[in-house]
């Protein structure tokens, strides 16, 4: 087969990626040793660690959201009155952020650290916390990670997850897909046209890495740079076809009710916590995240203003009241989610023992645009919790977010001493 690097470009569509090996100026190819798959699966555990976060695309009332009083004795605040029943199983941090500014066009720097902006030269680039987890341990479930939320809304709907090759994670954006992604069995015609699918893909993956291997003459920086990339991406697409290919003949869990009717991002929310609890109990997948985005409607809740202007109160006291009452809701839920963890047994604990979760936003307050003092909760993942934290937020003792998430990578038995723009481990 000629290769005309200069003129044209290998175009793969597979496992739901399109790859295009890009255009050189030199000829050298990034050595095929970095492709290989990945491991053997390890087999589902009971207790086995997981990982959950919660996003909120417009941010919470920090007047209603922090206590005055730091330790187990804080005051229960308007908007952690829902969560009394979880007071002892999680613990309200303040002062944690990430040090970026950009208001609502920050906010997907939540589980990263790192605006998308200025995420090309680093070598994990924007990577969240949540796909850096699935990369390394998420070859132990049928999905390594699932991630859902809304595509409408402001700024080009749900931004919380995303690669380290800079791309966006799409969303499930509603009950009914997310039941067919842990419940639904392919009919077994539609199971052998997927094998064959897989093997013709695998052929085509065996192709590019051959056609690859002929690029490895000479080579300039930045030729080197975009291969790069684009054996990134080859690996994104090996990993997600040997899954595909190793859970073809297993069947899914039996649903344990009917497929539910998609309604709206506000009566919804509560059947996709369960869904998401479910896909934990099920082993289904060990990480999962939640955006709550623009497309959270307050009509819905009776309350006839758009979410987004009503994040910009301007402290008039009836915006005020009408945003506390959507936060509340949310939270409520927040913690029923919480509740329904804690309920389920995994092995000598619950299931929310063994799964962190993660509740916050990428914004601190959405009235002045400000990406500090983030809202955070963590509960579960065995940590000792009932306390309110106030962390240092500024000058050279400043604790950024990001040691948090080092913490919690390392608790889920990934080797690692940094994330993000982290300075240490939290403690």
């Amino acid at each position: 087969m000629n290769f005309q690097i200069d003129r044209r470009r290998f175009l793969l569509r597979t496992a739901g990626a399109s790859l295009a090996l890009p255009g050189l100026t030199s000829l050298m190819a990034k050595t095929s040793a970095s492709l290989a798959s990945v491991q053997a699966t390890k087999g589902a555990g009971v207790g086995a660690k997981r990982f959950v976060a919660v996003g909120n695309l417009l941010g919470y009332q920090q007047k209603s959201f922090f206590p005055e009083t730091t330790g187990k004795a804080y005051e229960s605040t308007t908007l952690l009155k829902p969560l009394e029943q979880v007071r002892e199983k999680m613990t309200v941090y303040r002062g944690l952020d990430h040090g970026v500014k950009g208001g609502h066009f920050a906010v997907h720097s939540f589980l990263s650290g790192v605006l998308h902006s200025e995420a090309r030269d680093r070598e994990d680039g924007n990577v969240t916390i949540d796909q850096y987890l699935a990369e390394k341990v998420g070859d132990q479930t049928r999905f390594p990670s699932l991630t859902i939320g809304s595509e409408g809304g402001i700024h080009g709907g749900c931004q919380l997850s995303w690669t380290r090759s800079g791309v966006r994670v799409p969303p499930i954006t509603n009950p009914a897909e997310l039941f067919d992604r842990l419940f639904a069995n392919d009919p077994p015609e539609r199971r052998k046209q997927r094998g064959r699918e897989n093997n013709l893909q695998a052929s085509i993956l065996d192709a590019v890495n051959e056609e690859a291997k002929g690029l490895s003459r000479k080579v300039n920086q930045e030729d080197r740079e975009k291969l790069d990339e684009y054996f990134t991406a080859i690996r994104d697409v090996e990993k997600r076809l040997e899954l595909r290919r190793r859970w073809a003949n297993h069947p899914k869990p039996s649903a344990p009710f009917d497929k539910p009717a998609n309604r709206n991002t506000v009566d919804d929310l509560p059947m996709l916590y369960e869904l998401m609890a479910l896909a934990l109990q099920t082993d289904s997948t060990r990480i999962a995240t939640l955006e709550i985005g623009g497309s959270f409607l307050p009509q819905h809740l009776g309350i006839d203003q758009s979410y987004h202007s009503l994040s910009h109160h301007g402290n008039k006291e009836d915006a005020l009241a009408h945003l506390i009452a959507l936060e509340t809701y949310q939270i409520e839920h927040f913690g029923k989610f919480l509740e329904r963890l804690s309920q389920v047994t995994d092995g000598e604990g619950t299931l929310l023992d063994s799964t962190a979760v993660l509740f916050g936003s990428g914004i601190g307050s959405g009235n002045s645009h400000t990406n500090s003092d983030l809202p955070i909760i963590l509960a579960g993942g065995g940590y000792r919790h009932g306390e309110f934290k106030k962390v240092e937020s500024k000058g050279l003792k400043k604790v950024p977010l990001c040691n948090l998430y080092v913490d919690l990578a390392q608790r889920m038995g990934v080797e690692t001493e940094s994330f993000g723009n982290s300075t240490g481990r939290f403690s």
